[in-house]
């Protein structure tokens, strides 16, 4: 008989970086986007995470990623414009459930960790991102950047790390990320599943702590 796997909601989903991560961790994944995503490799709804179409109680956890460019100081200086500020509201919405929220550094998150390439065999980028969570979340030693980085549009070279991966050739931001299937524009949107997979182990513990202590149960696949 095969065991159940828990069931997260991927709210801002993209073309799912978080959500292979997490499926690698243990977990079923339903994405949500609120614009189409073709290569997301997992069950998918479209749909607006402030207003949702789905029956939040049909999931065992939720990751979100809402968009970063409110907070990214490095993108402020590239564009103009206003933009959404949607952690909080975000936060509010799925607070009820065992959560994850991921965002740049310099974002408001509560408590966080910091996430970087640099903790992971295999990555070639550095990317720090912060992961903020309902549970206790611990993280790898944050070693100093003593690899040399290839700056945007220059090819991949032995030894280095991408400095800004998705903004150079597709071949390499792939390598670099350890994403096979995006687009180059798709993986600048993008977090590497190995944060995932690494954060996602740690929330599947924790569920589990759930079940036993508290006669909880995983909940079943939408339309099962």
């Amino acid at each position: 008989m095969a065991v159940q796997r828990p069931l997260l909601l991927d709210l801002f989903c993209g073309a799912g970086g978080a959500a292979m991560g997490y499926y690698r961790a243990g977990f079923d994944i339903v994405g949500m986007d609120i614009r189409p995503q073709p290569r997301y490799p997992f069950e998918f709804v479209q749909g607006d995470a402030l207003n949702l179409p789905v029956d939040l109680s049909q999931f065992d956890a939720v990751h979100a990623s809402p968009p970063c460019q409110a907070y990214s100081a490095r993108i402020g200086h590239l564009v103009t414009g206003t933009f959404p500020k949607l952690i909080e509201p975000v936060r509010e919405k799925i607070k009820h459930l065992p959560y994850v929220i991921e965002n740049v550094v310099g974002s408001p998150l509560i408590n966080p960790i910091t996430l970087c390439g640099g903790m992971f065999v295999g990555l070639r980028t550095y990317r720090h991102r912060l992961f903020e969570s309902s549970i206790m979340l611990f993280s790898p030693t944050h070693q100093p950047h003593v690899l040399p980085s290839v700056k945007a549009g220059r090819r991949l070279k032995e030894g280095h790390f991408l400095a800004v991966a998705g903004h150079g050739y597709a071949d390499d931001t792939r390598k670099a990320m350890q994403i096979s299937w995006m687009t180059r524009d798709e993986i600048a949107e993008a977090i590497p599943p190995a944060y995932t997979e690494f954060v996602g182990r740690q929330l599947l513990i924790s569920l589990r702590g759930l079940k036993h202590t508290n006669g909880w149960c995983y909940h079943h696949r939408l339309g099962n």
